[in-house]
């Protein structure tokens, strides 16, 4: 019977192990997105098409480093008249600044606490942080899936510009909300 145990908790253990490593994010199965409202009444989504990044899971599958980049010239709203203002300098200036970059600086429970980067400055974020697992896929190659989410005033960024409207309030609301859904695989060492 002690035999059994042990021979159990090595397979636990082992199984645990397999997907601990290097992630690289798989852009066909992620989606970097945001939303805003929009004259106070809808709200308007949009998402970056482009990014790149890594993620690193130890062996109890604990997200230990993560760090990704939104190519801004990439952002789609499927409005192309917008989509040319949020890229000009009076919003995210993609000339300038091209890319909006995360750092994880650590989890703490449901908690992602990081440095977000846009034109420029970088602000200590906390995002709601969900682990979705992992799974062997039918090639054999180890995947591992996690969320991000949370709120932040893109003021606190210097994108500032915006319309009053004649029945109060504004064209663009200052608090924007991200959604992250991450796919990564687990990669070989020659893959960087």
């Amino acid at each position: 019977m002690k035999k059994i145990k042990s021979l159990a908790a090595a397979l636990v253990l082992g199984a645990g192990s397999l997907f601990a490593g290097v992630y690289k994010v798989d852009p066909s199965h992620t989606d970097v997105s945001f939303s805003v409202k929009h004259m106070m009444i809808s709200t308007v989504n949009g998402q970056f098409e482009k990014f790149d990044g890594t993620f690193e899971l130890d062996e109890k599958n604990n997200l230990t480093a993560l760090s990704g980049e939104m190519d801004v010239e990439s952002i789609n709203t499927n409005i192309a008249k917008r989509d040319a203002h949020l890229k000009s300098d009076e919003i995210f200036d993609a000339k300038q600044f091209p890319k909006v970059t995360f750092v994880l600086d650590k989890v703490k429970g449901d908690k992602a606490y990081g440095k977000l980067t846009i034109k420029g400055v970088t602000k200590d974020v906390v995002l709601d942080y969900e682990f979705g697992g992992t799974v062997t896929d039918p090639w054999g190659r180890q995947r591992a899936g996690l969320s991000l989410s949370g709120k932040l005033d893109r003021r606190d960024y210097n994108i500032t510009w915006n319309q009053a409207l004649e029945a109060g309030g504004v064209v663009v609301s200052e608090v924007v909300k991200l959604n992250v859904n991450i796919q990564g695989i687990l990669s070989a060492d020659d893959e960087f």
